[in-house]
C-alpha cells in the first residue's frame, strides 16, 4: 500500500522544486497506487550519475507501493532534447541507439524491481505515426506561441545558434509520450529534473485536451556540487554507472572525495538510507571531519548500490593499500586490480636481480625524471617501497617483490605500481 508521505519524503531531501496543484497531486497519491514515469534519452550505452537522482526518485515512489516507469528514448533519442543546450546534439543512428537503450536496460535492473516490465522505449510507438497521422493527433492540440514561450525553448531561440525544427518538435514528441503511457498504462505523474517542466507540462496538457483527465507533474532541482560546478562530473568528465567506463574502485574514490558541504545533501538525494539514519551518520561526520566517516559512508552505499558489495569490498582494499599509513601487505587480486588503476611501468627481471639503488629503479621506472632527483626525494623521506619508508643508499632485488611480481612505490601523493617482467 502506497504511504502518503512520499511527497513529504521528497521535500526533507531536497528533491521537491515544483509540481502541478500540490493539493490534488497528493490526493492522488494518498488514493492509492500511481503509475508515473520519468524519460532517459540513451546518448550512451551506461547511465552516469547525473542519472542517479531521477532514477532513485522512481525506486523511491516504488518503494512506497507505486508503479514507475523509466522511458528510454529511443524516438526522443534521435531528435535531442534543446534543454540546457547551446547548440544542436548529434544525431544517433538507430543502431547505436538500440545498443544503448539494452546497455541502460541493465542498470535499471539492477536499481528497480523489475518483476514487471517497467522499462518502455517510446520507439515502440512513435515508430508507427506517420507524418499527417502525428501532425492532426498531436501537433493541432499544442500551439507554437506555447512552445516558444517555454525557457528552454526560449533560451534557444534567443542564442547565437538558434533551434532546427527538429529539435522544436521535441516537445511534442515528449508530451505524446505521457499521453500515450496514460491511455496504456494509466500513467498520471511525469517527474524529472526542473529543466523539463516544459515538457512535462505539455505533456499534461496534451492528456486533458486529448483525454480530459488531469494529469501531474513534479520536478526536482537541478543538482550541483557546492563549488556550482556541475553535478557527476570528474576531472576526466562523466563518472559512469557501467564499470568498463568508470571502474569500481574510480567510482569509490570519486564519492571519497567529496566536499564536506555536499555529503549530507549527496546522502539525502544518493542513497536509500532514511533521514534519522542521516542523521546521525552526519553528526558523527562533524565531530571529526578529518576522518572523513561522512564521505567513506556515502561511497559505500554507492558503490555497493550501484556494483555490488563484492566491488565494493575490492575498492575499499586497494583504497587502504594506497592512502592507510598502517596498511599491510594486500593481496594478489587488490594489487591486480591497482595495476588496472595506477601508472605502470614495466622492469625487467635481469634488472632487478641486480639489486639497484632505489634511486636508480626510482629514475628507470619513471617515478622521478632523473636519478638526482630520486636522491633528493629519498633524502626528503618522500619515496616508500611496498610500505616501507625508503633512504639511499637503499637497494631494491628480486626479494622485495611483492608476490614474485609487485613493487609499489609511492612518491608525494603520486602512486606508481612497478611491475617486473617474468
Amino acid at each position: 500500500m502506497a504511504h502518503t508521505d512520499i511527497v513529504d519524503d521528497l521535500r526533507s531531501r531536497g528533491l521537491f522544486h515544483d509540481s502541478t496543484n500540490e493539493t490534488a497531486l497528493r490526493a492522488v497519491l494518498a488514493d492509492g497506487p500511481v503509475t508515473l514515469y520519468h524519460g532517459i534519452d540513451p546518448t550512451a550505452d551506461s547511465l552516469h550519475v547525473g542519472h542517479l537522482v531521477g532514477v532513485l526518485v522512481l525506486r523511491r515512489f516504488q518503494d512506497q507501493g507505486h508503479t514507475p516507469l523509466a522511458l528510454v528514448g529511443g524516438a526522443t533519442g534521435m531528435v535531442g532534447d534543446p534543454g540546457g543546450r547551446s547548440d544542436e546534439r548529434n544525431l544517433l543512428d538507430e543502431a547505436t541507439l538500440s545498443a544503448n537503450v539494452e546497455g541502460i536496460r541493465k542498470q535499471l535492473e539492477g536499481l528497480l524491481d523489475f518483476a514487471d516490465d517497467l522499462m518502455v522505449n517510446n520507439l515502440t510507438w512513435t515508430s508507427e505515426i506517420n507524418v499527417i497521422d502525428f501532425l492532426r493527433d498531436v501537433g493541432k492540440h499544442a500551439t507554437v506561441n506555447q512552445m516558444i514561450a517555454k525557457e528552454s525553448v526560449k533560451a534557444r531561440i534567443e542564442g547565437e545558434a538558434g533551434i532546427s525544427f527538429t529539435e522544436f518538435s521535441y516537445m511534442l514528441l515528449q508530451a505524446n509520450d505521457f499521453w500515450w503511457l496514460h491511455e496504456h498504462r494509466g500513467c498520471l505523474l511525469q517527474v524529472g529534473g526542473s529543466d523539463q517542466w516544459g515538457n512535462i507540462t505539455a505533456g499534461i496538457d496534451m492528456i486533458r485536451r486529448r483525454s480530459g483527465v488531469a494529469a501531474h507533474g513534479l520536478t526536482w532541482p537541478l543538482i550541483t556540487r557546492s563549488d556550482g560546478k556541475k553535478f557527476g562530473k570528474s576531472t576526466e568528465g562523466n563518472v559512469w554507472l557501467s564499470a568498463e567506463r568508470t571502474s569500481p574502485y574510480r567510482f569509490y574514490q570519486h564519492w571519497i572525495q567529496t566536499s564536506d558541504d555536499d555529503v549530507e545533501r549527496y546522502l539525502l538525494q544518493l542513497t536509500l538510507l532514511d533521514r534519522d539514519e542521516i542523521e546521525t551518520i552526519v553528526a558523527d561526520h562533524q565531530t571529526n571531519p578529518a576522518e572523513r566517516r561522512g564521505q567513506l559512508r556515502l561511497a559505500a552505499e554507492l558503490t555497493s548500490l550501484i556494483h555490488g558489495v563484492s566491488a565494493l569490498s575490492s575498492a575499499r582494499e586497494a583504497s587502504e593499500v594506497l592512502f592507510s599509513k598502517d596498511a599491510s601487505r594486500p593481496d594478489i587480486a587488490t594489487l591486480a586490480l591497482l595495476a588496472e588503476e595506477l601508472p605502470v611501468s614495466v622492469l625487467s627481471r635481469s634488472l632487478l636481480d641486480e639489486s639497484p639503488l632505489a634511486s636508480d629503479l626510482l629514475a628507470l621506472g619513471g617515478v622521478t625524471a632523473s636519478k638526482g632527483e630520486a636522491r633528493r626525494a629519498l633524502k626528503g623521506n618522500a619515496i616508500s617501497i611496498n610500505g616501507t619508508r625508503a633512504a639511499e643508499p637503499t637497494t631494491v632485488g628480486l626479494e622485495d617483490l611483492w608476490y614474485d611480481r609487485y613493487l609499489l612505490v609511492r612518491s608525494g601523493k603520486k602512486h606508481y605500481l612497478l611491475v617486473a617482467e617474468g
